[in-house]
């Protein structure tokens, strides 16, 4: 089964939806960061995080949780996978 994270929630990949109103939708507004799991384990992730905001902000886009939130999330994401 794939997993998909939307709107702060884990869901079955066929139970997600987005709205076609969501401005990344209309605009294709986002961020794209790659980073490299080990093991189950991110690798670098202050670097990764670091960049990750520096991206949001230079398209004006807020970040949505804290630094450590997002390791969580992230951590929690490689194992499920």
């Amino acid at each position: 089964m794939s997993t998909a994270y939307l709107n702060g929630s884990y869901l079955p990949l066929a139970e997600a939806r987005i709205s076609p109103l969501d401005r990344g939708f209309l605009f294709a507004d986002g961020v794209y960061e790659v980073a490299a799991v080990i093991d189950g384990k991110l690798v670098d992730s202050a670097s990764h995080l670091a960049r990750l905001e520096r991206s949001a902000g230079e398209i004006g886009m807020a970040r949505s949780a804290s630094a450590c939130r997002c390791r969580f999330k992230t951590s929690r994401r490689s194992r499920s996978n």
